[in-house]
């Protein structure tokens, strides 16, 4: 039989073989590209893996770190505010057991009587300048009757002597009540203007009057205060 234009079959094998290498090749190449786009997508979602990680991580540590100092500031605050109120109620102490002090002294004036006396005259005298009136009626207690008779003279001699003015007055009958512990209460001839002088009430105007200066006079000068009354 006569050869034809067609292929043998060694060519037409050797056509195939081709055809196979080349798809082989192909699909070895794509499976390269695939691999290597998939490692590029796992290398990417790695390192976005390990990025969130540490931003979290980051996070958590700045929240702790956050929360351990606002801790440390309160317990710094409580402690501060303890060790203040602390102090505030020893000097409250002090100053009560001052006040407490000077009302058991003041308590022993009228004991001596050449001082009281002397204490007496100056409250009358003062009080008598005061109310500007020319009769003064001075209230006491009764157990300070007689001193008080004799410090009146002696007021009204002083007052005569600075003022250049007369001046009346006299011992109220009425006294001062039994719990009082001295002085005098001074009163207008009307009874209706009276001056408080007695030692209760000098003794708390001390107490409330005197608070700043004796409070600088324990403790020192605030360092919060910037000025003086």
């Amino acid at each position: 039989m006569p050869p034809t234009n067609g292929l043998t079959d060694d060519q037409v094998a050797g056509e195939l073989n081709k055809m196979v290498e080349f798809i082989k090749k192909e699909a070895e190449e794509k499976a390269k590209e695939v691999k290597a786009k998939a490692n590029e997508e796992y290398e990417i979602e790695k390192a976005n893996i390990v990025r969130s990680e540490i931003a979290a991580i980051d996070q958590a540590y700045e929240q702790k770190y956050k929360q351990n100092k606002l801790a440390q500031q309160i317990t710094k605050s409580t402690l501060a505010n303890k060790t203040r109120l602390k102090v505030l109620d020893a000097k409250e102490k002090l100053f009560e057991d001052v006040v407490s002090k000077a009302h058991d002294e003041i308590k022993k004036l009228p004991a001596n009587k050449a001082k009281y006396e002397q204490l007496l005259s100056e409250l009358i005298e003062e009080c008598m300048v005061l109310l500007k009136e020319e009769t003064v009626i001075v209230r006491v207690r009764e157990a300070d009757t007689e001193v008080a008779k004799s410090a009146l003279v002696t007021a009204i001699k002083t007052f005569k002597s600075k003022k250049n003015s007369d001046i009346a007055a006299e011992i109220d009958t009425e006294f001062l009540p039994k719990s009082s512990i001295g002085g005098i209460v001074a009163l207008d001839r009307t009874k209706r203007l009276s001056i408080d002088n007695t030692l209760d009430e000098r003794l708390k105007l001390l107490s409330t009057n005197g608070l700043p200066l004796i409070r600088l006079e324990l403790f020192g000068p605030s360092a919060n205060r910037r000025f003086f009354d």
